[in-house]
C-alpha cells in the first residue's frame, strides 16, 4: 500500500488540528483488483454524537474524503492532478460508529467523465460490519481553483504512520 499525504488543518486529515479525525489514507486495491483508498483512523471523544457514538456528520466527513481522494490511486508521482469538491453527498447509516476504536473506510471510482466523477465508499467496523455507505459526486478541479495557497504551505506530505503531529 502506497501511503497518501496529510495535511496541517484539515478537519479529517490534519497533523496539526486538535479536532482532527486524524485519518490516514492508503492506496491500495479491492478484492476484484479495482483501485481504492483504503483509510484508518479512531473517532475521539470530540467527534462524539451521542455518548461513545461518532457523529454522523463526523462519519460523513471521512467518507467524503475518502472517496474524493480515490480519483487520485496510484498516480506515478503520488501527487493529485486532479482534486475533487464534493457536489452531491448521499451517506446511509447502518450500524452505530463506535469511538476509541480503530476502524477502516475505503472509497472507489465508479464513475468518471470529463468534469465530474462519482463514487462510493463505507466504513467498516473491526469485525467486517459495514456501518456506514455513501454515494457521491464530485467536480474536478485544479487545486488554483479551490485555494490560492501553496501545497507545501497547507503541510501537504506523506508522514510517517508512527507520527503525530509535527
Amino acid at each position: 500500500m502506497e501511503k497518501q499525504p496529510n495535511s496541517y488543518h484539515c478537519f479529517v486529515c490534519g497533523t496539526r488540528n486538535n479536532a482532527s479525525v486524524r485519518v490516514t489514507f492508503y492506496d491500495t486495491v479491492s478484492k476484484d483488483g479495482s483501485p481504492e483508498v483504503l483509510a484508518r483512523f479512531t473517532g475521539q471523544t470530540i467527534h462524539q454524537g451521542y455518548p461513545g457514538r461518532m457523529h454522523g456528520g463526523v462519519a460523513t466527513g471521512v467518507l467524503d474524503e475518502v472517496i474524493g481522494r480515490a480519483i487520485n490511486t496510484n498516480r506515478a508521482d503520488g501527487s493529485p492532478t486532479i482534486w475533487g469538491v464534493a457536489v452531491e453527498l448521499t451517506t446511509k447509516f447502518h450500524l452505530p460508529v463506535p469511538l476509541e476504536t480503530e476502524l477502516t473506510a475505503r472509497g472507489r471510482i465508479t464513475r468518471e467523465r470529463r468534469r465530474l466523477f462519482e463514487g462510493t465508499g463505507e466504513i467498516l467496523l473491526p469485525d467486517g460490519s459495514i456501518a456506514v455507505t455513501a454515494e457521491a459526486k464530485y467536480v474536478k478541479l485544479p487545486l488554483d481553483a479551490i485555494s490560492e495557497i501553496d501545497p507545501e504551505e497547507l503541510g501537504w506530505r506523506v508522514y510517517p504512520d508512527d507520527v503525530a503531529a509535527p
